[in-house]
């Protein structure tokens, strides 16, 4: 049966409004409105033939059961102010359309299972952050690589390839398991800022309903930088009174952050004053530290994903396989690992080691 909520997922995920669909694909607004509402139940095959191809879509894909929506209530967004309505639809859609290529790999492959603690109220965002570390066995160290270590402790992550810098990321929880929405369209330190910054609230937020409220932000961000940037590894290796901007941007390595997340840090700690720390914002600024990384890091890559793109490729199966089994346009699926897997390893099928795969 033909499905009038996978025709408005696939137009949101285009960015169309209905008069826009409407002029890409010669079918009425009207039209377009009764199918997606349900009052035409089964269009002719001119009419769907039509909307698969203004959205590129294939037309299989209208006809499967209608997709998970998220409840918007329920997904903690990075940057919710500044995202318009259809941003924010498309970035939806792409957590519905990432929960179904998630049920596809957890039917041939064992995920680690979720281990991310909850606290569900009453610990401070830097208590909490020390508590993880603790609980993980992180010590006091910077972390290697972030991603990674999410997908160890069972959180699932996908890219939101949204060429727009108005989505930063999103993350929920979902029957038990973890998920977040990276957006790689930012700098790699931004990336490995949002991992600690959905991880904060998915620590701290999981039953606390509506997250769109500042204060909700402030603590995940509180915890990004707690959890990214110990106190006692941050004090040690910066010297307290010989703080310069040149001092942050060599440090800000350490912990590949960006350079104002550092000096952030450094204020929250009481290294810099107050008059320090709009100093030091002022001059980063003017050197382009507010919009980009003049030193940057490489980007952090997904293990999961290199694993499971791997052993595909060793059974002569692609990300366009992928897609065609999933009922999915090729973009699709590129845009959901966009830049996570970077260059897929082409071992030989009898070198495929993957402790997660296969169940069969």
């Amino acid at each position: 049966m033909f499905s009038g909520k996978r025709l408005t997922l696939a137009r949101d995920r285009r960015g169309l409004t209905g008069i826009q669909l409407s002029e890409l694909s010669g079918i009425t607004a009207v039209t377009i409105s009764r199918l997606e509402s349900g009052q035409t139940k089964q269009p002719d095959d001119e009419t769907i033939a039509r909307l698969a191809g203004a959205l590129r879509y294939p037309g299989d894909f209208f006809f499967k059961a209608a997709p998970e929506e998220l409840d918007d209530n329920t997904v903690s967004f990075r940057s919710l102010k500044k995202m318009s309505a259809k941003q924010k639809n498309a970035a939806l859609g792409a957590g519905s359309l990432g929960l179904e290529l998630y049920d596809l790999v957890e039917n041939d492959y064992h995920l680690p299972e979720p281990n991310v603690p909850e606290f569900s109220g009453g610990h401070e965002p830097y208590v909490a952050a020390r508590l993880v570390r603790q609980h993980w066995g992180l010590g006091d160290r910077p972390i290697g690589n972030v991603l990674r270590l999410l997908e160890s402790r069972g959180v699932r992550v996908l890219s939101l390839e949204e060429s727009n810098k108005n989505v930063d990321a999103f993350s929920f929880w979902r029957k038990g398991k973890p998920f977040v929405f990276l957006n790689t369209f930012k700098t790699a330190e931004h990336s490995i800022f949002d991992c600690g910054h959905e991880l904060g609230h998915l620590c701290l937020h999981k039953h606390a309903g509506p997250r769109s409220i500042k204060s909700a932000e402030m603590e995940a961000n509180m915890f990004a930088s707690s959890f990214l940037m110990p106190e006692h590894d941050v004090k040690a290796a910066i010297p307290h009174r010989l703080i310069s901007v040149k001092t942050i941007i060599a440090s800000k390595i350490r912990w590949k952050v960006s350079a104002m997340a550092l000096t952030v840090r450094l204020h929250q700690l009481e290294m810099l004053s107050d008059w320090q720390y709009r100093s030091m914002c002022i001059d980063l600024g003017k050197l382009g530290y507010r919009s980009s990384e003049k030193i940057g890091v490489v980007r952090e890559k997904s293990v999961l994903w290199q694993k499971i793109l791997a052993d595909l490729w060793s059974k002569k199966l692609t990300k366009e396989d992928l897609g065609k089994k999933l009922g999915f346009p090729y973009d699709e699926v590129e845009r959901l690992i966009f830049q996570l897997a970077g260059d897929v390893p082409v071992p030989s099928p009898q070198k495929v080691q993957l402790k997660e795969v296969p169940k069969a």
